[in-house]
């Protein structure tokens, strides 16, 4: 049975879950990792698939005794938290990342792939729709924020269709989505990373104020005189972020 404190919500049509199976291209890795495979009908898709390395992860030990029991095929269950599990000690090289996923836990999965963007080259993922459509919406759009700047600096961002709410068990109370991520050819942005990561959040913490507003709130800057500074952060595309950071780096007073 689905728990609710897991978030679970069984895909039932084959045909959304064979669709999302062949999503992902199997070009530029041999490791594909699951999360949240619960009863299997994406994964026997996947094992069609016939992956070098096809490994699954499932924090549920109810799931993992069905898995075990109905697809004989699956020989690398993982029995975990994909939150906690240590990608670099479990897989050598590239992989792709791919599963119907908490809606709970959907951003702090996307956070953790973004912590190991050179290693997850590509992701596919049935989410919440309007999760998905935050990942992938363009500068200027009202659903823009922090998910789009990060992942959108690293990937290439698709949506690829949407799903009914009616092909779940229990059918969740939103609607939901399968959206495709692809590793860009990004080795650096150009600018202190960790420093982008604290820039894009402050900026959208107050996002109905200009960065002005925001941007000085967080850091403790010697210049107040940005161009951009009229703007609000969802008007910023990745690259002004880029610029932005570089310029409160060398704005900084020495005690921040």
């Amino acid at each position: 049975m689905p728990k609710k404190n897991l978030g679970q919500h069984f895909l039932k049509d084959v045909n959304i879950a064979r669709k999302i199976a062949f999503s992902i291209s199997g070009e530029g890795y041999t490791s594909v990792l699951e999360i949240g495979p619960g009863m299997g009908i994406l994964t026997g898709f996947l094992l069609q698939r016939k992956f070098p390395d096809f490994r699954v992860i499932e924090i549920d030990n109810e799931s993992v005794g069905y898995l075990k029991s109905n697809l004989p095929g699956l020989e690398k269950i993982i029995r975990g938290d994909f939150l906690t599990f240590d990608l670099v000690r479990h897989f050598d090289g590239k992989l792709a990342i791919i599963g119907n996923f908490p809606y709970n836990i959907s951003s702090q999965i996307f956070f953790k792939i973004l912590n190991h963007r050179n290693r997850v080259v590509e992701v596919c993922s049935m989410l919440q729709k309007e999760v998905a459509d935050r990942i992938c919406a363009p500068p200027g759009s009202k659903t823009y924020g922090i998910l789009s700047v990060l992942l959108q600096a690293f990937y290439s961002t698709e949506h690829l269709f949407p799903v009914s709410n009616s092909v779940f068990y229990p059918p969740p109370k939103v609607q939901s989505a399968v959206i495709r991520l692809r590793r860009n050819q990004v080795e650096s942005l150009g600018c202190d990373e960790n420093l982008f990561f604290r820039v894009v959040k402050a900026s959208f913490n107050q996002r109905r104020k200009t960065l002005r507003n925001s941007v000085r709130a967080a850091f403790d800057l010697k210049n107040q005189d940005y161009p951009d500074f009229h703007l609000r952060p969802e008007q910023l595309s990745v690259d002004q972020f880029v610029e932005l950071t570089n310029w409160i780096e060398q704005n900084l007073n020495i005690s921040e």
